[in-house]
């Protein structure tokens, strides 16, 4: 079984390089780094709220109202079964 790039694999290489463009841009021209990098910034920001909200990891909305059962629940962030 071979690995398959995803929408979200994607993403997650275009913030990486957004914010290194940034910085080769901050350190290659006159333009500041601090500016070259927020502006940059930006622009990841924007593929995040784009993968979040636009291009969503649900198929449908029906699938947020899903209840899980507590079965199902990791016990790691279960409260209920925390013991000291």
């Amino acid at each position: 079984m071979g690995y398959t790039v995803h929408y979200y694999d994607l993403v997650l290489v275009c913030i990486a390089a957004s914010l290194a463009v940034g910085a080769l841009v901050g350190y290659a021209t006159p333009i500041a780094l601090e500016v070259s990098i927020v502006v940059l910034g930006f622009v990841a920001i924007g593929l995040i709220l784009h993968a979040l909200f636009v291009n969503g990891p649900v198929d449908r909305p029906e699938d947020l109202t899903a209840e899980v059962p507590l079965e199902e629940v990791p016990q790691v962030l279960s409260p209920l079964d925390a013991t000291e």
